[in-house]
């Protein structure tokens, strides 16, 4: 009776094991194909932009409010990184007083570039009568050794907070004590801006020692009795300051970069144009004359005062400026 027992519990043991052997296999989950896989759309934010037109803008720099006006054109192609155009007032004057003389806003309407129109300092609480620290002028500014140089490149930190600037693409100009700043900011600011143009302005800052080769492009009257030609203190100057002459300015940029010892020579109307090429780092230097021309913007309008002097309109320096600056960016 056992034996029997043990037959069957044997039987079936073979019978299960044959079971699980010839068992099908459990299925496996089906790898999603290719076209099933999930796909991440790559999604590109608009590069910052800001609103067209006039934005005026407030900082602290150096323990002192300081603000400027930047323009925006409606023509500006926020696609790319955007060009910057300091544009500094004269002596005593403003931000307004520099949009209305230069009619750079026309300017950058027309071919889509950032201006920022400066104020700087004076000893009143309002925006009248203002200067800028340009070295060995002028007025409140210079008194009060005023680090203008400073705020400048704190107007461009505080434009980098909104958008994307292009770095090879920062100029300056400006007339009669602007211009002299947009001298001091070649000798201590060529590490930002590619080129400077100064207007009815020389060079003052001494030592002036440039870190980089930077484009300068200059515009001088020969009768100008605030800032003489030839140098020295002029006699309609509100200042005993011993201005250094045109040719002297012009000396130092061709020599400090380096450019050709003869420049190319054109004369038109009363106008002569000087070009010093084969500078270094495709750098450029330029003069232009204005032969018998006063204390003015050329082709812009006058300060406005009774006795100021007449802008030539042979030639308009803001749409020339902005031709050089735009053809020697940063290399």
């Amino acid at each position: 009776m056992k034996r029997k027992h043990f037959l069957l519990l044997g039987s079936l043991l073979i019978f299960l094991a044959l079971a699980c052997r010839f068992s099908p296999p459990e299925s496996q989950p089906a790898a999603p194909s290719p076209s099933m896989q999930p796909v991440e759309m790559a999604t590109s934010s608009p590069p910052p932009a800001l609103p067209a037109g006039e934005i005026s803008r407030t900082i602290i720099h150096d323990g002192r409010e300081r603000s400027y006006i930047l323009y925006v054109p409606t023509s500006l192609n926020w696609n790319q990184p955007p060009a910057l155009v300091f544009v500094f007032h004269g002596g005593t004057g403003n931000a307004q007083n520099a949009i209305q003389m230069t009619g750079f806003h026309q300017v950058a309407d027309q071919h889509g570039f950032l201006v920022a129109y400066p104020n700087g300092t004076g000893r009143l609480s309002d925006d009248k009568l203002l200067t800028w620290n340009a070295g060995n002028c002028c007025g409140y500014a210079y008194e009060k050794k005023v680090d203008d140089v400073g705020f400048v490149r704190a107007i461009v930190t505080d434009l980098e907070t909104l958008i994307n600037l292009d770095p090879k693409r920062i100029y300056a100009t400006g007339m009669s004590n602007g211009a002299l700043l947009s001298h001091r900011l070649g000798c201590e600011a060529s590490d930002l801006f590619a080129g400077i143009a100064p207007v009815a302005g020389t060079l003052n800052t001494i030592p002036c020692n440039p870190s980089h080769p930077i484009s300068v492009i200059m515009f001088h009257g020969t009768e100008d009795q605030h800032i003489l030609y030839n140098g020295g203190a002029g006699p309609q100057s509100r200042l005993s300051v011993d201005f250094t002459s045109v040719q002297d300015s012009v000396e130092f940029w061709t020599a400090f970069n380096n450019c050709a010892s003869q420049p190319q020579l054109t004369t038109f109307d009363d106008i002569q144009h000087q070009i010093w090429s084969g500078c270094a780092a495709s750098t450029s230097v330029e003069l232009y004359t204005i032969i018998g021309g006063g204390h003015a913007w050329p082709g812009g309008r006058s300060s406005g005062r009774p006795d100021a002097d007449q802008p030539t309109k042979s030639i308009s320096a803001s749409d020339l400026i902005w031709k050089f600056f735009a053809t020697h960016p940063k290399p």
